[in-house]
């Protein structure tokens, strides 16, 4: 365990070399909705495959995000931080060159896997490495040029793809991964968890992530046989994660009501933000005429209303506790997406677009802290890191699943997004599903979480944020090591 101190020069580099390696995730997961009718239309392909274009980072990054924590604590969190980085950055490249969808759909999941490496890793060196009274200043740095890129992460990507091309939404990782590694080598600590022991969860890890993957396929294809293998390997999921000693994810956590509540309704919320970021993007662009910038320009008020006001509502729900801010969240998001109905063609960004979007930003801004929050107060604080990942692993697994399922529950045909009319009736039948989705997380948020708020406390590194594919991972606020994310000897992050 390293007693760094924040204004070292050592300090002020290994803060540095964090935010750049989870930005680079961070940056992809916000801007590449921005790029989905140009990449359309250069490869000439349909629907499925800008679906697919999203999804198979979120599969790999869901389905392996555990396992990547666990990897870090055993071998060193530099090591696979590293490697998590050079993997992203090499994927990216792969994702920029791509002569065709196929080859982009596929580099993409490489990119997922690079992203489960290096996430979680990011801010368990920070925890690792400072001194204990600089830990909390030091996550809560990380936490806010986090927040500054994702809130500006929209615009950028969209002056890169009305600029250079949608290519460079990618390639850009490669420089930034260029400076990140030298750094990380030079200037980071090696650290690990010494009581990390037993096996890595491989067997969990493969049948969840298969279990989504054919869950998602049968959505995007409206085949069934796939959608009956997807949930035979999610009961198998469940029947080895119930049997192994060492399990990815340990069924005993799910003991805690409120742990187990308080996911449903992070399914609900996270599957409505999924299925809608994926389809304003395009709605915008498609039917309202905006370019790339601004598409991207016009979704900032959502983050930049989540990076100033979120660490305000982390200190509301800890006063007046979790139950109210999870139900009015969901509620305000349920009226911004009802308010969308009002963009179509023509669409005035100040009168149409700007009061939906305020909306759904200040409902985004008072329901992830205490999200957040309550997932950590709802379970022993030895285990909260755990909690943490599995909360933010269901969040990605909820959204993927929404831009699967949502276009065809709307009737979205295969070619619909080169049709302004045909988009624009199918975004009007999808902004009611996800509203409802959101009134049912807000229902069942005020029926179940009954935290206390003095047990709604949140780690600053979990108050200032604005991602919109996931909550904050949190480390749990464990002294010894932010990666040792479950507390009992063999329950740990990835089932070692």
């Amino acid at each position: 365990m390293e007693d760094i101190r924040l204004a070292s020069g050592t300090g002020r580099w290994i803060v540095l070399t964090t935010v750049l390696g989870s930005g680079m995730a961070l940056l992809d997961s916000t801007v590449v909705n921005i790029a989905l009718p140009h990449i359309g239309r250069e490869f000439d392909t349909d629907m499925a495959a800008l679906q697919w274009t999203v999804n198979a980072y979120m599969l790999t990054l869901a389905g392996l995000i555990l396992l990547g924590g666990a990897l870090g604590d055993r071998y060193g969190r530099r090591k696979v931080f590293v490697v998590g980085v050079v993997w992203f950055a090499a994927a990216s490249l792969l994702c920029g060159l791509a002569p065709n969808a196929g080859v982009l759909v596929a580099a993409r999941a490489l990119q997922g896997v690079g992203g489960a490496l290096l996430t979680p890793g990011s801010l368990a060196l920070i925890q690792a490495t400072f001194h204990p009274d600089d830990r909390a200043r030091a996550v809560g740095l990380w936490s806010g040029f986090g927040g500054v890129g994702a809130a500006i992460g929209p615009f950028v990507g969209g002056w890169m793809v009305d600029g250079p091309g949608w290519r460079w939404v990618f390639l850009i990782n490669v420089p930034l991964a260029a400076l990140c590694v030298p750094v990380a080598l030079r200037h980071v600590p090696e650290s690990r968890d010494e009581s990390a022991h037993g096996r890595f969860d491989m067997t969990g890890a493969a049948l969840g992530a298969g279990a989504l993957a054919l869950l998602t396929y049968a959505l995007i294809v409206e085949a069934w046989w796939p959608g009956a293998l997807g949930v035979v390997a999610g009961a198998a999921f469940v029947v080895v994660e119930r049997q192994r000693a060492e399990p990815m994810v340990p069924p005993s956590i799910f003991a805690s009501r409120q742990f187990t509540a308080v996911n449903l309704v992070t399914l609900c919320v996270y599957a409505a933000f999924g299925g809608f970021f994926f389809l304003a993007a395009l709605q915008l662009q498609v039917v309202s005429g905006y370019s790339a910038l601004g598409a991207g320009t016009a979704l900032l008020p959502t983050t930049v209303l989540m990076l100033l006001l979120s660490a305000k509502a982390g200190e509301l729900g800890e006063r007046i506790g979790a139950r109210i801010p999870l139900t009015v969240g969901p509620l305000l998001c349920a009226a911004g997406m009802l308010l969308m109905l009002r963009v179509g063609e023509d669409a005035s960004y100040v009168r149409d677009a700007l009061p939906a979007l305020f909306v759904l930003g200040l409902g985004m801004t008072v329901l992830v802290a205490p999200l957040t929050a309550t997932v950590l107060s709802s379970v022993e604080v030895s285990r909260a890191g755990l909690a943490s990942g599995i909360n933010n692993a269901a969040a990605r697994a909820a959204g993927m699943l929404a831009v699967a399922a949502l276009p065809m529950l709307a009737g979205m045909g295969p070619e619909a997004y080169r049709s302004a009319a045909e988009f624009g009736e199918t975004f009007r039948r999808a902004m009611p599903m996800c509203a409802g989705l959101l009134v049912a997380g807000a229902v069942l948020a005020w029926a179940t979480v009954r935290a206390p708020a003095a047990a709604a406390e949140c780690h600053p590194g979990c108050r200032v944020h604005c991602g919109v594919t996931s909550p904050p991972l949190d480390p749990g606020g464990q002294e010894g090591s932010a990666g040792r994310r479950g507390g009992d000897e063999g329950e740990g992050s990835g089932g070692r």
